[in-house]
């Protein structure tokens, strides 16, 4: 099928940008998950000497079943697939598939063993589970890091550049540009420390979390015990009380968090383009790209333009699992397992969005000329200084005063001094004032940047 077909622009327009993702959060990967999943269980029971049904594998039977893992490809899974069209279900398929593959081997004996006291679930929630943990840890994470460290590269280069900054979108108190980019990555930097601390959470045991088949068939056995050595071993977390089906919390923490962090690379997104917008930053023009079709002057910050859909697409599909995925009526429906099916959409708009501000930042170049001529221009921003002083020195109205003067008006640097200079203040305070310029007044905006990690490292 051509891909100018595929009803996901992710699966087309942006599949060079999600191909990394595709290896653990695609149907193709969930398959391979499943297949990992009942191999591993199946190795794990083997290795139970009061498991009596089901023998010891050999070394060379253990190697052979970790190369079907290790080496499962689309041509297999499209087996998978081929029996799931026959029976109808998915899960299933996989256990049969195994079975088939089982059949021309030492193995052959152990067929049966296979999707021993499983039910669908234990495979589900921890093939969805690795899906989320090896999605984020090797494709999502690297990616938001880098655009924290980018950004940091930004704000350290810029820590003193005077900025005029704006509030409700009018000429505000001065700060620095690289304390206004800290901010971004301070904030990311929180939501990234709450995504390592989330449990990646899995389940095993049965068809309504009671380990009913598994006492059937031996009563003596610690189940809960050798379910929670396996969960562990697959590196995830143990959920010891469930349903049918692990109960999603955790999956809702990590996608509220991902959500947040995309909402704060939105509002980068949007103050980059403004920043655009007032000159302050520029767009490299890359020579053999067009920026209108009519206007050939224009080099548009489509990158950021671009995230911003993007982050839109992923926040509702993100917002609408972790908000259904917690719910489940009585002891499952299936409604989860539909609404699971959307994780690679979910985290492939944000991976989109991550690639698509990391390409418009390194575009950027600063431009320090149009940063200087507005603050140039901006000398009523100093009337907050005046009267502050003023109020120290027990003056009467000061910000009355100031407000008349300056409120709605562009005043001069001579406006200004006049002012100052009639005023009944001491003369070291005077001279304070008089010596300020919006340049000069940005407290400690070029300090506040310590409080990164990357710097108090």
């Amino acid at each position: 099928m051509s891909t100018l077909r595929m009803l996901s622009p992710l699966d087309h327009r942006y599949a060079a940008q999600t191909s990394a993702l595709t290896q653990y959060a695609s149907q193709y990967a969930l398959i391979r998950y499943r297949v990992q999943v009942e191999i591993e269980w199946l190795c794990f029971l083997s290795e139970h000497p009061k498991i009596d049904h089901l023998r010891p594998f050999t070394d060379k039977e253990h190697t052979l079943l970790q190369s079907w893992i290790q080496h499962f490809d689309e041509t297999e899974a499209e087996q998978v697939e081929g029996i799931e069209k026959t029976i109808n279900h998915d899960v299933k398929a996989v256990e049969y598939y195994l079975k088939n593959r089982l059949s021309g081997t030492s193995l052959c004996d152990v067929r049966e063993s296979v999707h021993f006291c499983c039910t669908s679930e234990d495979i589900n929630n921890l093939s969805h589970a690795l899906m989320l943990k090896h999605s984020l840890e090797r494709v999502w994470l690297p990616l938001a890091q880098n655009l924290i460290d980018s950004v940091d590269t930004f704000d350290q280069q810029t820590a003193s550049l005077p900025m005029l900054a704006h509030t409700h979108g009018q000429p505000a108190t001065p700060t620095t540009l690289g304390k206004e980019l800290a901010v971004f990555a301070y904030r990311w930097d929180r939501q990234i420390s709450r995504l390592r601390e989330v449990e990646y959470l899995g389940k095993f045991n049965g068809a309504t979390g009671n380990y009913n088949a598994h006492l059937v068939s031996y009563p003596d056995l610690p189940w809960e015990r050798l379910a929670e050595q396996f969960v562990s071993r697959l590196g995830l977390t143990f959920s010891p009380l469930t349903t049918q089906i692990e109960s999603h919390d955790y999956i809702a923490e990590l996608f509220h968090n991902i959500a947040r962090f995309n909402t704060i690379l939105l509002d980068f997104c949007r103050d980059v383009w403004a920043y655009i917008s007032l000159g302050y930053f520029r767009s490299k023009p890359v020579a053999h790209e067009v920026g209108s079709s009519t206007m050939p002057h224009k080099v548009n910050p489509i990158d950021f333009e671009n995230a911003e859909a993007n982050l839109g697409v992923s926040n509702a599909l993100l917002e609408h699992l972790a908000a259904k995925l917690p719910i489940s009526r009585l002891q499952r429906d299936l409604s989860d397992s539909a609404a699971l099916r959307n994780i690679g959409p979910a985290l492939g708009h944000s991976v989109v969005a991550l690639q698509s501000a990391l390409k418009g930042l390194h575009k950027l170049e600063i431009q320090p000329e149009a940063i200087s001529s507005d603050l140039d221009r901006a000398w009523e921003v100093l009337g907050e200084a005046v009267q502050t002083v003023m109020r120290k020195s027990a003056q009467e109205n000061p910000y009355e005063q100031l407000k008349a003067l300056t409120r709605g008006e562009n005043i001069t640097e001579q406006d200004l001094k006049t002012f100052v200079k009639s005023l009944d203040i001491p003369e070291t305070d005077r001279q304070n004032l008089l010596n300020l310029t919006p340049g000069s007044y940005t407290g400690l905006a070029a300090n506040l940047i310590r409080h990164l990690p990357s710097s108090a490292s």
